[in-house]
């Protein structure tokens, strides 16, 4: 799939491909991360392709004790997104990807504030990956 290493064909054609704005701090981390693996504005081309992207980022509560104290959370990113085809405006993969990631609730809120944040990045960068692995494929069968 990577023949060519960052010249080959499917390299530039990840590279074509622009990463719309995303809403919010998990939409930053999203993006960036994207950017990263894409290599979008390596090639200083037009991109070609346009990825959009909706995330819906949440944190629930699992593990209650009897005084209704939650001991357990569990944070989860998950994207609805569309790679469109900026020369034709069709749709060219429309498809979701997600990751969820649990952690426990200690006394201290710092800690808790800490492990959010860790989640959150780890589950950015999981999202991402998927992402990219999906318009990789698309884009290598595309040829």
């Amino acid at each position: 799939m990577y023949a060519g290493g960052g010249s080959g064909s499917l390299a530039r054609s990840l590279s074509d491909v622009g990463v719309s704005p995303i809403e919010g701090q998990s939409g930053w981390l999203v993006r960036n991360a994207l950017v990263d693996r894409l290599g979008a504005g390596r090639q200083n081309s037009q991109t070609r392709y346009r990825l959009d992207i909706r995330l819906d980022d949440k944190v629930e509560g699992l593990g209650q004790l009897s005084n209704d104290t939650i001991t357990r959370e569990r944070r989860t990113l998950r994207a609805r997104y569309q790679l469109v085809d900026l020369a034709s405006g069709d749709v060219v993969l429309d498809a979701t990807a997600g990751s969820d990631a649990g952690f426990d609730v200690v006394n201290s809120e710092y800690a808790v504030i800490a492990a959010e944040q860790t989640a959150l990045e780890n589950l950015s960068q999981e999202v991402a990956d998927q992402i990219v692995t999906r318009i990789a494929v698309r884009l290598r069968n595309k040829k």
